[in-house]
């Protein structure tokens, strides 16, 4: 098989086996990995470098994505394997986890904080999340113990930055208790909060 290079767009290099386009790799990796064009390879040498271009462009699509902010390993993979072989994704992923740049307590602990702290999730509502995104149900509760949430003074959050307005209406003190369960808040919880606030009331 005859080797030959073409350079694409930018810092592109796309490679042809016997004048056939076949892969497309940067710059610098083919710098570092150069064939002369016209150059006879093998299957083997060729497997080779597919590999090598395969595995640099999984190592740069998880830079890419971690750079834009935190994943679990389960969304990391999940992501790499929309562009990367499946041999490449897991490399990668071994490379960045040896790295520490990939961990998925440390992913769960700012996940949790900030659905708590930010975006006023109930624990139930919490745990499905970071479910959902592929982190170990022993990682989420042993996260979850180290976080003291009293889900009812969320809910007090909750109704007086949200659903004050919605108190006032028709029906709405129900309105207000449906919408609330839908975020995962139990009958209880909301039940306490409300006996709360009319509590301070007087």
């Amino acid at each position: 098989m005859i080797i030959k290079h073409q350079r694409g767009r930018g810092n592109k290099v796309h490679l042809l086996l016997d004048d056939e386009y076949v892969i497309t790799t940067d710059i610098n990796f083919w710098l570092d990995h150069y064939i002369a064009d016209g150059t006879d390879i093998d299957e083997e040498e060729w497997q080779r470098l597919v590999e090598g271009i395969n595995y640099k462009k999984a190592l740069n699509k998880c830079a890419d994505l971690l750079s834009r902010r935190e994943h679990s390993v389960k969304e990391l993979r999940l992501k790499l394997l929309r562009t990367v072989d499946e041999k490449s994704a897991d490399k990668a992923i071994k490379r960045y986890l040896e790295a520490g740049y990939l961990d998925d307590e440390h992913f769960c602990e700012s996940l949790v904080e900030y659905l708590y702290n930010v975006k006023k999730y109930s624990t139930n509502h919490v745990k499905q999340e970071c479910y959902k995104r592929g982190v170990d149900s022993d990682i989420i509760n042993r996260v979850l113990e180290n976080f003291n949430v009293d889900n009812t003074n969320t809910i007090i959050d909750l109704i007086e930055k949200k659903y004050l307005s919605k108190l006032e209406q028709e029906n709405g003190k129900e309105k207000v208790i449906a919408a609330l369960q839908r975020k995962g808040f139990s009958y209880s919880d909301i039940k306490s909060a409300f006996y709360r606030m009319e509590q301070d009331e007087f």
